[in-house]
């Protein structure tokens, strides 16, 4: 595997984000002994994948690929999960996984696709009215695109400036604008925002298919039945995926997926086990957490627009932020990428988005929905806190994050579940090779390059 990268990231970015440069780190903050940390380790090796628990239900919900976007998301929200398989509807009979799926569909790609849209607009606002914009660049398709400067996956899917033109140009003001990001797009737009990007064409009828590989955060890599749970949980914690799909030798079929959530709620199942009770009463200092620290958090304050904390997260891919206020930064709420569905599937809640705050977003959250406790009292947890502390409140709250607090309520770290799962295992030589093959390395490696 390639050495971590040295060169200085892009501010507000992570410096850990390379999958060795991340783990090595967690290592050398550790404080545990070598001799538990191999115990650990070695005894996740001895566990088959095949007995960790299945889903709910006992069947994994799979997303169609000709699924609309908004079908899909009510889909995710119906089923209380975050993320789902694409599965190919013209793979047929086919006994190879990789014609079968197309990828994995979770609200972080969804936030990607919505967020470019909303950049499109604001570029077709740019134009001396909406109506030459669509019309300019008429047949020119993709090449309208790019003279606005819209290019990437959108330009890709065929959501051109020439689309977003003709869509807006049944009312939506016409004037000369300076919107250039996707929360200024929703500022010119206004009431307008839904009609732009879901209720006119070509975005109302856009499938799954069309998003799925261009706005993803992370690889489809399944793992068979027969590996062990130390493969999973490496591809959950260094290499960064939030799912891995179990398939059995010789079927296609997805048997099982394992989330970060379930396997922490998993480990929490452990209590009063030799092993989990070795590491879990130790202080989450001495584990070296929180391994996201105060200089390091990215938060949003409560007056900024909803749609510019969602961008933040799009920016930095992370998967929610802490709502502060105040010169002190006191936290007061929490956002995650999940609650995009509310803006998507609540529509008549949330149409001003010329004054629409994140404060506004969450006080409607917590009058219309069951997740007040999760938005307005955010999930936090003091210095001195054992990791078991942590593992029951993330397992028992249904939350991905935890975050970390000092005397004045500001945040000074934050714990997700991706580094919980790290705390508890480390990466023997060659390891990913050696069970899995080159191709497994291939993938990951293709994907932190194309990052």
């Amino acid at each position: 595997m390639a050495a971590p990268k040295t060169e200085e990231k892009g501010k507000g970015k992570s410096d850990v984000s390379d999958y060795d440069a991340y783990f090595d780190m967690i290592q050398s903050r550790k404080t545990l002994s070598s001799s538990l940390q191999e115990k650990l380790t070695a005894a996740f090796t001895k566990i088959p994948v095949s007995t960790f628990p299945q889903v709910r239900r006992g069947k994994v919900i799979e997303i169609l690929a000709d699924t609309s976007i908004g079908d899909a998301v009510k889909i995710l929200s119906e089923s209380n999960i975050v993320s789902a398989p694409v599965r190919n509807p013209d793979a047929g009979d086919s006994m190879d996984w990789k014609e079968r799926y197309l990828g994995i569909l979770d609200y972080s790609t969804i936030v990607l696709w919505v967020l470019e849209t909303a950049d499109l607009a604001a570029a077709a606002l740019t134009a001396t009215s909406a109506a030459a914009a669509g019309v300019g660049a008429g047949a020119a398709g993709t090449l309208g695109a790019i003279a606005l400067g819209a290019t990437g996956p959108v330009a890709a899917t065929g959501l051109t400036v020439a689309a977003i033109g003709a869509a807006v140009a049944g009312g939506v003001a016409a004037e000369k604008g300076m919107g250039k990001d996707a929360p200024t797009a929703a500022d010119e737009l206004g009431e307008d925002f839904y009609k732009v990007i879901l209720q006119e064409e070509p975005f109302k009828s856009t499938q799954v298919k069309a998003i799925v590989k261009s706005y993803r955060w992370a690889p489809f890599i399944p793992v068979s039945t027969e590996s062990t749970m130390l493969s999973v949980l490496l591809l959950l914690s260094k290499y960064r995926l939030r799912n891995v799909p179990i398939i059995e030798p010789g079927n296609p079929l997805i048997k099982n997926f394992i989330t970060q959530s379930a396997v922490v709620q998993g480990l929490e199942q452990c209590k009063g086990r030799d092993w989990f009770d070795s590491i879990s009463m130790h202080p989450i200092t001495e584990l070296g957490l929180p391994f996201v620290a105060k200089d390091k958090v990215i938060s949003s304050d409560s007056n900024e627009l909803i749609l510019e904390a969602f961008k933040k997260m799009k920016d930095n891919q992370i998967g929610g932020l802490p709502v502060v206020e105040g010169p002190t930064k006191k936290i007061v709420g929490n956002v995650s990428i999940k609650d995009i569905r509310f803006l998507l599937l609540k529509q008549k809640l949330f149409t001003n988005f010329r004054r629409l705050t994140t404060r506004d977003f969450m006080n409607t959250i917590a009058a219309t929905s069951e997740e007040t406790m999760k938005v307005i009292s955010p999930i936090t947890c003091k210095l001195n806190a054992t990791l078991g502390d942590v593992i029951s409140t993330l397992s028992s709250k249904s939350v991905h994050r935890i975050y970390v607090v000092g005397d004045g309520i500001e945040v000074i770290g934050i714990i997700t579940l991706r580094d919980v799962i790290s705390c508890f295992i480390t990466e023997p030589p060659n390891y990913m090779t050696e069970f899995h093959g080159p191709g497994i390395q291939e993938m990951l490696n293709k994907e932190k390059n194309r990052k």
